[in-house]
């Protein structure tokens, strides 16, 4: 008889105790922040760690050249989600800005480690970490200390502030734009949980530990919801999908305190106060999830055939759009109905995985797939029926694509990340454009300038910084290479990588002056 193919969950490794039947005599001591990361940290230091790739190799290399900053922060587990929060303190050469991430520790494991929405055998809970991060300012990094970090440490520009005990493994973590203490998360349930970070208590992840109290939960969803979770930037609104083949629309302000004594929830969007009903005890360490407030949907839309794997709100409009593993682009309107305004039937050929909508022009609408492309859909040209036709196909990952994001800095630009573990950098300016007087590269892809190649495993998350020009965020499951854990990195390319060429080269000849004029090159 054919066995049948069980479907891999994208971007995720097994279950921690999973993993470990398959290493049969492994070691499963070490002790909570021994450092050596136990068993599995102990057989790829043993010479069973695949050789690192020489591309990597390459990269490392070129650091000092390529990048205007870079700090390297080693994950002991896997890691799933990496968001960046609001700034909260601008210093001279470098500021502070939050970053979520999580904390995360099980018995029996080689450590308590520091991860990204990483998984547990469920004896200690997950955890939400809101950590401070300093971002170093342009310029400022000497290219010595850009290259000389090491793969197996933390970055000691990466601090925690608080711990959420979360109720199941963090597969998403999205930031609400009306109030920067607010954020959403999912997990493998069907609900969404949204926290208030500033009223949630400081928790300890230790053995037994029960589990933090969401300050709300949405309900609406008849299955898992795992991945797809957007929040909009206009409106206090949620979106989600999951393996109901639905795209599930919550608004917060549902929930929205109407007490005219309480004065925060009537702040401006943006401010610290909260938008959230506070709840008179958060958690005192022994409730249970079912015990926080619920909403229900504003609407439930249907139309995908199978698992919705992202969504995405217009960013001015009450429109949204998703896709899935069926293959399709959907686009929605709340204000027409619940049914697709417009359906892509074969947006590519295979599952999508991800999509965004670009911030400056709403007209572009990206989409990543397992069939290792990204695909620009200009909205005006979109029909119902039939195979979608995108303005241009970018070609050069060679592995599915998990994330992608338009670039807050450069309306042309956006990044795309996938299982090869690249994380690659456009521009669709440029396509077309033949570049006078360099090299011919006849191998090189259209529109892609930039190629982030630091990790050596698959690319689960990345996000640009939104209060610090073209500086990202990124995390990979480093599993396959290093027998267990992740990296995150922070990293700056050179701003003569993306700006105008005739002002780089101008700089460079001023600079080269400067050199040749100065007293200490004289003979």
């Amino acid at each position: 008889m054919e066995s049948q193919t069980v479907k891999r969950k994208r971007g995720r490794k097994p279950k921690v105790r999973e993993y470990y039947e398959g290493s049969a005599g492994g070691k499963r001591g070490a002790g909570a922040g021994e450092g050596d990361g136990g068993g599995m940290r102990e057989r790829a230091r043993s010479g069973q760690q695949q050789p690192v790739d020489d591309s990597y190799s390459r990269w490392k290399n070129v650091v000092p050249v390529i990048y205007d900053w870079l700090a390297n922060h080693n994950l002991v587990w896997p890691s799933l989600s990496c968001r960046w929060g609001p700034q909260i303190e601008a210093g001279n050469n470098k500021n502070r800005q939050r970053l979520y991430l999580s904390e995360q520790g099980f018995y029996g494991a080689p450590l308590v480690y520091l991860v990204f929405g990483c998984q547990t055998d469920g004896t200690v809970p997950n955890t939400l970490v809101i950590a401070n991060c300093e971002i170093v300012k342009p310029r400022v990094a000497a290219a010595e200390y850009i290259s000389a970090f090491n793969e197996e440490a933390r970055s000691p520009f990466v601090k925690k502030h608080k711990t959420i005990l979360h109720p199941g493994e963090v597969n998403r973590i999205r930031e609400l734009p009306q109030s920067n203490r607010i954020v959403a998360t999912h997990t493998d349930c069907p609900e969404v949980f949204i926290w208030d970070i500033e009223a949630q208590p400081n928790r300890h992840a230790v053995l037994g530990a029960a589990v933090s109290r969401p300050d709300l939960i949405l309900t609406g969803h008849q299955d898992n919801a795992e991945f797809a979770l957007a929040m909009c930037p206009a409106e206090p609104f949620v979106l989600s999908g999951g393996k109901d083949k639905s795209v599930v629309l919550w608004s917060i302000q549902d929930h929205i305190s109407t007490l005219a004594t309480d004065s925060e929830a009537t702040k401006s969007p943006g401010s610290s106060g909260s938008i959230i009903k506070s709840n008179s005890n958060p958690s005192d360490g022994n409730d249970r999830p079912a015990d926080s407030p619920s909403i229900g949907p504003r609407g439930i839309f249907h139309g995908h055939e199978d698992t919705v794997e992202d969504v995405q709100f217009c960013p001015s409009r009450s429109e949204f759009c998703s896709v899935g593993d069926d293959s399709c682009l959907i686009l929605w309107d709340a204000r027409v109905g619940f049914s697709p305004v417009i359906k892509v039937e074969k947006a590519h050929n295979a599952d999508l995985h991800c999509v965004d909508w670009n911030p400056h022009d709403q007209n572009f609408i990206l989409t990543g797939s397992a069939d290792n492309s990204v695909c620009m859909f200009d909205r005006r040209n979109l029909t119902s029926g039939g195979i979608g036709m995108p303005v241009h196909k970018f070609e050069d990952h060679k592995a599915a694509v998990l994330c992608v994001q338009w670039s807050p800095d450069k309306s042309s630009v956006f990044g795309s990340s996938a299982e090869d573990g690249l994380l690659n950098i456009w521009d669709h300016q440029l396509v077309g454009k033949k570049k006078e007087g360099g090299p011919r590269t006849p191998t090189s892809a259209s529109g892609l300038f930039f190629k982030h190649a630091g990790h050596r495993d698959k690319v689960v998350d990345f996000h640009w910084n939104s209060s610090d020009p073209w500086t990202v965020v990124s995390v990979s499951d480093d599993c396959d290479v290093s027998g267990g854990g992740g990296t995150l990195q922070i990293w700056r390319m050179s701003d003569m990588i993306y700006r105008d060429e005739e002002a780089v080269l101008a700089e460079l000849r001023n600079f080269k002056a400067h050199v040749a004029d100065c007293p200490s090159w004289k003979q």
